[in-house]
């Protein structure tokens, strides 16, 4: 008999890919059970350890269960006597974007109970807001296609191996929005802005001359080396309280030039220490 060691729940957002995290949890070899009664969550891990070829195990569950709020805490508790790691992990967007979905899917918000779209979402952001709280990863899919998406959850639960923090970068402007998902953030208007100098506004920070221009100015170096240390400080807590995912976001105004150079060199700082990590710049090619 195989005994069930790992547990992924898939929650969110309706509208936020939950059916395109768990296909990609899928392709990862976790069994998947969709649409799951909370309460029925320790009966489910029970079964499955009959199997024999089934380790892993992803549940998406939703509010489509009307049992959500009241029981899904509880579940999660259930099966941590039976050694079962569960993380969970939730997905959001932006309201505008989860109507604009929701219209083109021409579906009805199962809480909108005959009422407004957006009724349905108000309702679902307060039933959900205890277990938004709990997560163990967040992912703001506002701006993320279903490609880009399944990417990210790949590399956070493809090497499961590995049970070091698992850190993803995000580079964003401010004039776009704080990520919704981050639990960190770090503010780059401190440094000179390279899109004052004519032959580097329409560049990137992924280019060359826009990198040497961010990482030649003296507080560069002093932020990455004392955020590296401050995030060295932090992980072993984070370790302990069995947080595994950590979201840090670096901005600037436009998320163009000094926010995406930044994030690169953190990204290699971090990789240098052998933390998992992953790049993503949310607003690259916006303006």
């Amino acid at each position: 008999m195989t005994k069930i060691t790992e547990c992924v729940l898939v929650t969110g957002m309706t509208g936020a890919g939950r059916s395109t995290a768990a296909k990609a949890l899928e392709k990862l070899g976790y069994y998947v059970v969709d649409n799951l009664p909370p309460g029925m969550l320790e009966e489910l891990v029970s079964s499955v350890e009959a199997a024999e070829d089934i380790d892993r195990l992803a549940v998406v569950v939703d509010s489509r269960s009307r049992t959500f709020f009241s029981g899904l805490v509880d579940a999660i508790e259930s099966v941590r006597p039976l050694g079962v790691k569960v993380t969970t992990l939730y997905l959001e967007a932006s309201d505008e974007v989860l109507v604009r979905r929701q219209e083109a899917a021409r579906r009805p918000h199962p809480l909108s109970r005959e009422g407004r779209l957006m009724d349905g979402y108000e309702r679902e952001r307060e039933l959900l807001k205890t277990i938004r709280g709990r997560a163990d990863l967040v992912i703001d899919t506002s701006r993320l296609n279903v490609h880009q998406l399944a990417h990210r959850v790949r590399e956070a639960f493809a090497d499961d191996t590995e049970r070091g923090l698992h850190v993803t970068i995000v580079s964003f402007g401010f004039k776009y929005g704080i990520p919704i998902d981050a639990d960190m953030i770090a503010d780059m208007r401190f440094l000179p802005n390279p899109y004052w100098v004519d032959e580097l506004r329409p560049l990137s920070g992924q280019d060359e001359p826009v990198r040497e221009y961010v990482y030649r100015q003296d507080r560069s170096q002093e932020f990455l080396d004392r955020y590296v240390d401050l995030l060295s400080m932090i992980t072993n807590g984070f370790l302990r309280e069995d947080k595994l995912f950590l979201t840090v976001g670096i901005g600037c105004t436009g998320g163009r030039h000094r926010s995406v150079a930044m994030s690169e060199a953190l990204d290699a700082r971090l990789r240098d220490r052998g933390v998992r990590t992953l790049v993503v710049h949310r607003d690259l090619g916006r303006e």
